[in-house]
């Protein structure tokens, strides 16, 4: 599962990832990083997600990664934003009023890119990632953005049935690539089984959501 495949994704509007509300554990749970106003968040594998603006809403800067540039393109015109693009390094930085999404490859990204990044919020990326693919996007997101404090957000169900994406990332799995470094708390446990109907149509009889804080170790 390369770039290609979700250039893909984006291009036939296969995107039943993202939501169009803001997502409700985010605003339940991020006060619990206590965050001055003014810290920057990183939102990696972005998409268009909405929940940028709530981020910037309560006075965060934002700063994300996307691949596709259907998906950036679309994020500022559906949200009637004009925004200012430039050139920073590899990546097409877009841009406006304390909101950034740099366009490029997640796995280009250096510690430099993310100078000043003080959180970060994956609601959609770890679980977007087959597991090779994920073990590698931990250990990149932990070498350019060592310490710093993160809402988790995964998938859990019977793998065996369907493949993803999105796809299943257990509570072990979690502590194997984040408790190292992290102090991981699991702070919910939800059924979705009786909204998500596409994958349980594919004959999955169990279906939650899982939300981590990953608070760095002393």
């Amino acid at each position: 599962m390369r770039a290609r495949f979700w250039h893909e994704r984006w291009q036939q509007n296969q995107i039943g990832f993202h939501q169009d509300e803001t997502n409700p554990y985010l605003q339940t749970y991020w006060p619990k990083l206590q965050l001055a106003p003014h810290s920057t968040i990183f939102v990696p594998l972005c998409g268009k997600s909405i929940d940028m603006l709530w981020l910037r809403a309560q006075e965060y800067r934002v700063l994300g990664i996307e691949l596709s540039p259907i998906a950036v393109k679309d994020f500022f015109t559906e949200q009637g934003l004009e925004p200012k693009i430039s050139q920073q390094g590899s990546f097409e930085l877009w841009e406006v009023d304390g909101l950034k999404i740099l366009l490029g490859d997640f796995f280009q990204l250096t510690a430099a890119d993310l100078v000043g990044c003080d959180a970060i919020y994956d609601r959609a990326s770890l679980i977007a990632l087959p597991p090779d693919m994920r073990e590698q996007y931990v250990t990149h997101l932990q070498q350019i953005a060592a310490g710093k404090p993160s809402l988790l957000i995964t998938l859990e169900y019977d793998q065996t049935i369907t493949g993803g994406p999105p796809f299943s990332v257990s509570s072990a799995e979690v502590e194997s690539y984040y408790a190292a470094q992290y102090q991981i708390e699991r702070l919910a446990q939800i059924d979705i089984s009786q909204t998500q109907h596409g994958i349980i149509a594919k004959g999955v009889k169990e279906l939650h959501e899982a939300v981590y804080w990953l608070q760095p170790k002393a």
